[in-house]
């Protein structure tokens, strides 16, 4: 059984910078860029934030890998527009390593309830693999339809990239006192990996300035 009972966000790749939106937006006038025009990047990404000129903003990506449990895989699946996903998938693979999450948020006799249904429905699911194969399914149908007996807690790898643009608007909605708790966790992790990296000290500070961000 899986020991970490913790949804997790690794961030895994970046493309890009301020001086990348800022450039995106100078290209309809030149991209020339010397010592004077850099001082302004900052003014300059701060209007575009305030002012709704946002498609600059669309010309980095941020990359993570996010293990979690359904409900915030869902939160994920929900943001489509220059938000690309993929994710572990039991239908085309037995998961052999029993990944759940357990609600940081419960009593403990609650959490060792769950955990006790959480293995059940495990047990019960690997050894349906079997019988199903022995009367004769296929192991592409056995592992397709054995992952009925998967409960909604267990937890998928997730590899999912956002947009500067779309990864504002993820956490204006998901990093937000009204949002999931679990979502709201995996947002403020995502924000915290990426001002570590400080590719985007500015877009970060014009848009939270303009309320884009939390």
């Amino acid at each position: 059984m899986n020991n970490d009972t913790n949804n997790s966000v690794e961030l895994i790749g970046i493309y890009g910078s301020d001086e990348t939106h800022a450039l995106s937006a100078w290209t309809s006038t030149s991209r020339a860029l010397g010592p004077k025009k850099r001082a302004r990047i900052d003014k300059l990404l701060n209007m575009l934030a305030s002012e709704g000129h946002h498609t600059p903003f669309e010309k980095s990506m941020l990359h993570f890998l996010v293990k979690s449990d359904i409900a915030t895989h869902i939160h994920l699946l929900k943001h489509r527009i220059g938000v690309s996903t993929n994710g572990e998938s039991a239908r085309y693979k037995e998961f052999k390593i029993d990944k759940y999450y357990v609600p940081i948020d419960w009593p403990e006799e609650e959490k060792e309830e769950y955990e006790e249904f959480i293995r059940n429905a495990f047990e019960k699911y690997h050894s349906v693999l079997s019988r199903l194969e022995e009367k004769g399914f296929s192991r592409k149908r056995a592992k397709e339809s054995a992952r009925f007996y998967l409960p909604y807690g267990i937890q998928i790898i997730c590899d999912v990239s956002f947009n500067w643009r779309s990864f504002a608007h993820f956490q204006n909605l998901r990093n937000d006192p009204h949002a999931q708790l679990e979502v709201q966790r995996i947002a403020k992790e995502m924000l915290k990996l990426v001002e570590d990296q400080n590719n985007f000290p500015l877009t970060i500070q014009d848009m939270r300035s303009c309320n884009m961000i939390p």
